[in-house]
Formats: structure tokens, sequence, C-alpha cells
């Protein structure tokens, strides 16, 4: 008797042998083959009971994520203030076999702050009978602390094979003894299966379009201090993308005019959450109200003006919201390589050349990036191992490879595209160990604007720590090629930045604070120099009113400790922790008004020293324009159309966000604590493990 798994071992079929043939050509028994190697798994997340409370009032906004094989696969709607949360929301998850558990996490919503953890649970996939709905209620469990009641999640469940994938395989006589070609073909079948998954967990990852969003104003708003206004901002999510709104001082009918931009990753559309809330310093912001924006209602490729009424509160809020299809962006292995293709290299060449300054000005450039390996990486696990994936953004596109497990020096050989919508923005890769049960940890980072990458040069970076003010352990060796217009690339620097969905907020630092007045210090004395330089060219007998306003900020830093003593005797009445959080917030806003009068100093030098050539060329060349539009036309007529464009413009773009070319130049231009973050360190060849390897061979 012939065992047809032998054959099976040999190929390293992925399925399992049921079935034996003997030598007159029967069969000992018709079982079909078990495992179909791809299932579907589709779930509805009903609703949540008696949930831990995470929040100060008693409460949670809890959502859930589900997760295979370290992966999230899913993330539910935000339900705020509520412990018994009713979801009805549905999931089809592809799932290539069943060995790993589904693990569910339920996290209660901080914004801006990380959310806090409110308990998981696991749900084994081989207990399932196929095609069969099955209501599951999970117990949710805090592994640290086992013995706490963290409430249930309920759920409907229905495991079934993919059909037109997968197939259940049966192999006659000949299969098995007379033709290794089908077994190979089917072996290939089974490959082309693999791949295919692959391919759908890519595509994951990629946004299928974009929704741009400008926030105009409110309308009577809900009054929450004591003087009868309010301190009003916004907040937006989809997904888990977040966006937060400037703060409007003491108004109830604020005029935001911000303009931002998410990613739509699903086909359907989405739901934008919007909530107003009220600042308040030294305590918890006051809730305004909430509304939202149901995207699969909106048409395509139009903008639509939406005046959405607040729910649980007063108030309108008017919005600008379009929907836009995809911008280029893809992954691909390295062997799928766009611009090694001679004739769509040509054509993205193409698309970018001088001739095309006026098609799509929004469309600067393209971007590949080349990650191919990191070599020497810290090791985050009790292994003395890591599971590195790397995270690639620009702005706010951001893309990701897979994890290579217990590794510290991985292959990716990974090949990301990006369409470049401002030529000073700055590539991010970001290095992390995948934690199962935690969020992910930090293993390095770079950060390299794009106007100084060398392009087709393959080059190892030196990983640097988070504030990238320092080298930590490793390198990541990329390969990137930028093409632009730069016509293009030089009227969008005239025009406001991208700003990023949520950045990280700045919190008090002794070091920080002391380093900010340093900078303006120095920012500061070079204006007083140049102050006296010119009083002394023109002997004027007034004293430069730099100095004077160097003086003032010395004497400002003075007075605010008499004002906090002051401030302390007279709230009195209020609690302890609130005072601090009030010293707290005082204390950052001189932290940030520093940074800000510090930066702009050191953009005016760096734009005449050549710190960024670009720029550097770039202001000298309007300059001299400038120089000949002031000796062609009389001043007069300039100032006339300046001012007639002024003051017509929002009769002509009511919605038009307003902008300062000047300032918007001098933000591209890097601050002095910008150059050094996007600084080359350069690699030790001693520290590469392939160099020691060959030394040790040596």
């Amino acid at each position: 008797m012939l065992d047809s798994c032998k054959l099976k071992s040999a190929c390293n079929l992925p399925f399992i042998c049921n079935k034996k043939i003997n030598a007159a050509g029967t069969s000992n028994a018709e079982v079909p083959l078990a495992d179909p190697g791809m299932y579907q798994l589709d779930i509805t997340l009903r609703r949540g009971q008696s949930l831990a409370a995470r929040d100060r009032g008693g409460t949670s906004d809890p959502y859930v994520k589900f997760k295979i094989g370290g992966k999230e696969v899913f993330r539910s709607k935000i339900i705020h203030k509520n412990l018994n949360p009713v979801w009805e929301e549905k999931a089809c998850i592809l799932v290539d076999h069943l060995r790993e558990p589904l693990y569910i996490k339920v996290f209660d919503y901080d914004f801006g702050l990380q959310d806090d953890f409110m308990g998981s649970a696991f749900l084994d996939l081989t207990q399932l009978e196929l095609n069969r709905p099955t209501d599951v209620t999970l117990t949710l469990k805090d592994p640290h602390y086992p013995d706490h009641d963290l409430g249930i999640i309920l759920l409907s469940v229905i495991l079934t094979p993919k059909e037109g994938e997968s197939r259940d395989v049966e192999l006659s006589e000949n299969e098995v003894v007379g033709s290794y070609f089908s077994v190979k073909s089917l072996f290939w079948r089974f490959q082309t299966q693999s791949l295919r998954l692959s391919d759908l967990h890519r595509k994951s990852h990629l946004w299928r379009g974009i929704v741009s969003i400008t926030l105009i104003e409110g309308r009577d708003l809900k009054a929450m201090d004591s003087n009868g206004l309010s301190d009003p901002y916004v907040k937006f999510r989809l997904g888990h993308q977040k966006y937060k709104s400037k703060i409007m001082p003491k108004t109830l009918n604020p005029q935001w005019r911000e303009q931002f931009d998410f990613h739509l990753y699903e086909e359907r559309g989405g739901i934008i959450d919007i909530t107003a809330w009220d600042k308040d310093a030294g305590k918890r912001d006051d809730f305004i109200g909430r509304c939202q924006v149901d995207l699969s209602a909106l048409s395509r490729e139009q903008t639509h003006k939406l005046e959405l009424q607040l729910e649980e509160g007063e108030g309108h809020l008017v919005l600008l919201v379009t929907l836009t299809a995809s911008a280029t962006v893809s992954i691909s292995d390295l062997s799928v390589n766009s611009l090694e293709d001679q004739k769509e290299r040509e054509e993205i060449v193409k698309r970018y050349s001088p001739l095309r300054i006026f098609h799509n000005l929004k469309d600067v450039g393209f971007l590949q990036v080349k990650v191919i390996r990191a070599e020497g990486l810290m090791a985050a696990d009790v292994t003395g191992k890591s599971d590195p994936f790397c995270v690639v953004e620009l702005n706010n596109d951001r893309l990701l490879t897979h994890t290579v497990y217990k590794n510290l020096n991985p292959e990716w050989n990974k090949v990301f595209t990006f369409n470049i919508k401002d030529i000073h923005s700055v590539l991010e890769v970001t290095v992390y160990d995948e934690d199962r049960d935690r969020s992910a940890d930090f293993l390095g980072k770079v950060a390299i604007p794009l106007l100084s990458i060398q392009n087709g040069e393959q080059k190892a970076y030196v990983l640097k720590n988070k504030q990238l003010t320092g080298p930590t352990k490793g390198v990541i060796y990329l390969e990137i090629d930028v093409i632009f217009n730069a016509v293009k690339a030089s009227l969008r620097t005239l025009i406001p930045k991208e700003q990023k969905y949520i950045e990280e907020e700045n919190r008090l630092s002794k070091q920080l604070l002391l380093r900010n007045f340093i900078r303006m210090k120095r920012c500061v004395m070079v204006l007083v120099n140049a102050a006296y330089y010119v009083n002394s060219c023109f002997d004027w007998d007034s004293p430069p009113r730099s100095l004077a306003a160097f003086v003032v900020v010395e004497d400002m830093l003075e007075d605010e400790e008499e004002e906090d003593d002051k401030d302390d005797k007279d709230s009195e009445k209020k609690g302890f922790i609130n005072k601090i959080y009030a010293i707290q917030e005082v204390c950052v806003s001189v932290q940030n008004i520093l940074d800000e009068v510090a930066s702009f100093g050191e953009r005016i030098k760096n734009t005449f020293n050549w710190t960024v050539p670009f720029l550097s060329w770039l202001a000298i060349i309007a300059l001299c324009v400038f120089t000949v539009i002031l000796y062609c036309i009389p001043l007069r007529y300039i100032v006339l159309v300046w001012g007639i464009n002024k003051f017509t413009k929002k009769l002509r773009s009511p919605y038009a966000i307003d902008n300062n070319e000047l300032l918007d130049f001098l933000s591209r231009v890097p601050s002095d604590v910008q150059v050094v973050q996007y600084q080359e360190l350069k690699p030790d060849p001693s520290h590469s493990p392939y160099k020691r390897k060959k030394n040790n061979l040596g």
C-alpha cells in the first residue's frame, strides 16, 4: 500500500491527508482533506455589560479592538459615557488558519492621552462549528489583576470556509502515483492562495480615499464660563485618526477656518465623531456637545457644506467636507519597483515636468522608499530578541512593514510609494517591537528631510531616540528616490503647511524651559547688536527698541513669580490639585512662547546662512522679482492692488483660510533644534553583525 501522506510530507503541502490508496487502486476511506486553508470569520459586536469605569465621572468611553496573530483587524466606534454600550457593528475577517485565537481588547478613549485598558478576552476559533451562527459571551479580565470583575462582551460569530479561494482536495491514484506535475500544480495552487491572503492583509494598511475637512465656524454655542462665554475647541475622530482644533478664547461664535485631511480606509465610508469642548485652565474641560458625519451618505468628488446641530448641548458647527479618490500610495516587495521599470519611470518624470505646472497644484512630487533591513537592534524581549516592524510616515501618511519575529537583524525588503504634497516635509522611519498584550515598544527612529535625499543611494541611517537628539542601538538601511516639480514646490511653500492629526502635547520641562530662554536670549542679543549698529550708522539718540524688548522679557519672567504668589493668595479656596494644574499650564505656556520666539529668530538666521539651499535660493529670487516690480511699478499702485486683494478676499471666497505668506515661508525653514534632529549620524562599521562575522572568520 502506498501512503499518500509520504508524498505530502515530501512536497510540504499545507493540508492534512486522510486518504490511503491500495495497490488495486481503490481507496480505503473516501474522506476529504480537513484543512481548507482559509476561512471567513463574520463577527457581530453586540454590546458590553457592566464595563469598568475609567473616567473621573464614574463612566467610560469604551471601544473594542480585534487582533489575530498580533495584528489589529478591526476597531469599533466609540460609545461615549456608557458602561453598557451597544455597538451592533459587523466585521468580516479572513483567517489563514485556526491556530491563532481571536484576541478582544476593550479600551477607554481619552483624547490626547493614552487610552485606558478596560480588559481583554480570547476566543478559541478551533471550538467554533463551521457554517453555524454562534452567540458568544466573553468575560473581560486584566492579566495583572485576574480577580477583578471587568464586565462582559457579547458577540455573534459565523466561521465559514472561504469559497473559491480554497476547496477540499481529493487525490486520485493517478495524481498520487502517476503524476508529479499534478502535485506540483496543487502545491502552487496553495502557494497562490497564501500570496492572495498576504495581499489582502497588505491592502488593509492602505487607504481608499481622502476626506478633506474645513472647520469654518461655530454658532450660538453653549456658555460654560461664569462670564457667559466659552473657550471652545473641537475634536474630530475617524477610526484611529484624530484631530484637535485650536482654542478660540472668550466667544460663543468662534471662527476657526482650519483645514485638515483624514484617510478613508473603508469602501462604504465611515462615521466622523465630532465633539466640542470648553477649555478650562487647571481642571477638566467642559463638554459642549457632539455630532456625527456619515460619510457613506456623501457623494464623492464634491464639496459639501454641513451645518451640524450639536447634540446634548447647544449651537451649530459649520463644516466643508470633500471626499476624493486615494493619493498614490502603495506597498510592494523589493522585486516590484516602480522606478526600475523604465517606461513607468518616464511617466512619473513626465507627470512632474516643468511643462505641467498648473496641473493639480497639490500633487508636488513622487516619493519611493525602500526599507531593506536593520542591523544590531535593541533587544526588547526577555529572550534577548525583538519582534521588529517598521513604520514609514510622511506627514499624515503612515504605512508599515510586516513583523520579523525573534530577530535583531531583520530584513523587510519592502517598497513604499507616497504622493508628495509639500517638498519641505520630513520622512520619518520608526522601528518598533511588536508586543502581543501591550502597545509596541520603541526601538529607534530617523527623520530625513525630502530635500536632503540623494536619489538611488542605499544608505545606513543610525537610529536615534524618540527626541531625535542622540543615537540609540542599531542602524537601518534605506534607499530613497524623490521626483518633484520645483515650481509647484515653490508655490506650495507660500501656503499653510499640513498639520499633524494629533501632535504630542507639550509637557513642562525645566531643562526645555531653560534651553528655550537661552535660545531666545541669543536671538534677542543678535537683534540688539544689529540695532546698535544701525543706531551708530544713523547717529540716533533714542535707545534701540530691541534692547528694551529684551529688558521687558527679563522683567516679565521676574514679574511672573510675583503674579504667581498673588494668584496663590487669591485662589486659597481652590483645591490643591487645581492650583498645581494652573501653575503647570502657565509654565507650559511660557515655555511654548519662548520656543516660538526663539524658533522665529533662528528660522530667519537659517534662511540666509544656506541651511536649506532651496529655500535660500527661493528667498533671493523672490527679493529680486520684488525689486524689479518695485522699479517698474510705483509703490502706491502695488499697495493699492494688495489692499484690494486683501479686503475683497472674504467676498470672493467666504470660507478661505487666512494665511500670511511670509510666515508660511518661514515655517518651512528649520530651527536650530530641528537642524540637530535632522542631522545624520555616522554609523560605526564595527557595530555591523555582518562585519563582526567576517572579522571572526578572519
